[in-house]
């Protein structure tokens, strides 16, 4: 079981319709949205970036499609990056799609922002000649990368572009020494979920170009995001949040300890509180187009 969106944090086995889950599945999955949501209210000016460079290769592209489009943050970036342009968000979560619907509505996009709903390990939509297919966080969840990229080939107009992006690593927030607990907390947070491959993503060169396309330009875009410390400080209480509860069998007691008190609203030295915090990460993106 694989997922479209781009859940950019944490463990990604949820979505799909599993019966007696499907409560527990759409809370994890409402979670998940909200996170999306205060990532993309952080990450806006770093995402921008990532738009302006991508019209530098694709200046007015008609039809856009954006796979595993989550809860949209990509599929508006878009849409308001090339106004001209038609988008079509593909996800296989129907909760996701559902509120990306509701922003398009309550923006006035209907006309020119559409949803479909597809499972990309199991098919793939009836499209073609598609000037620009987005690909943010996504391609990392396909069960057979290769097959999909054939498929983008096959799906690009002659002169289209593909963007693929995925984060090098999860963001991090908390200073080194904290005042408490042993310094470098998060580093070991970190090196936990790195060894449970969370987020794990091959550099994608080598299979674009199996896939009969060609490398125009690869690169890797960083960003810090200090003010807005409270903003900061609700993404860094969630994921810390999410770190706990998955890694509780691989931190220490002490290390455990002081993640109790980051994320205790009423301790003074909770996340919460601090007005040390910055959002530290980076992006890949790789642009890609049909072979001449």
């Amino acid at each position: 079981m694989t997922t479209q969106h781009s859940p950019e944090h944490g463990h990604h086995h949820h979505g799909g319709n599993h019966g007696n889950h499907h409560e527990h599945q759409h809370s994890d999955e409402q979670g998940m949205a909200e996170m999306l949501d205060l990532d993309a209210r952080l990450i806006k000016d770093h995402l921008q970036e990532i738009f302006v460079w991508t019209a530098g290769y694709q200046p007015a592209p008609s039809t856009i499609l954006d796979l595993g489009a989550g809860t949209g943050t990509g599929t508006l970036g878009l849409a308001r990056t090339f106004p001209e342009a038609g988008v079509v968000a593909l996800d296989q979560s129907e909760f996701m799609l559902g509120r990306l619907s509701t922003q398009v509505k309550s923006l006035g996009l209907e006309e020119r922002v559409s949803t479909l709903q597809v499972d990309l390990d199991a098919a793939w939509p009836e499209l073609t000649d598609i000037d620009l297919v987005w690909a943010a966080s996504s391609m990392h969840h396909m069960s057979e990368p290769a097959s999909v990229y054939e498929r983008i080939a096959g799906t690009l107009s002659a002169d289209g572009l593909l963007v693929v992006v995925e984060m090098d690593a999860f963001p991090r927030y908390l200073p080194r020494d904290l005042g408490f607990g042993a310094p470098g907390l998060e580093e070991r947070c970190h090196a936990a979920a790195g060894s449970a491959k969370w987020n794990a993503h091959p550099d994608w060169a080598g299979p674009i170009r199996e896939a009969g396309m060609e490398v125009v330009d690869q690169r890797t875009f960083g960003y810090a995001i200090e003010q807005d410390q409270q903003l900061v400080a609700r993404a860094a209480h969630r994921w810390l949040f999410r770190m706990r509860d998955s890694l509780k069998d691989d931190l220490s007691a002490a290390d455990l300890q002081a993640l109790e008190v980051l994320l205790d609203d009423k301790d003074p030295r909770s996340v919460l509180a601090r007005t040390d915090l910055s959002m530290r990460g980076s992006r890949t993106v790789w642009a890609a187009q049909p072979a001449r």
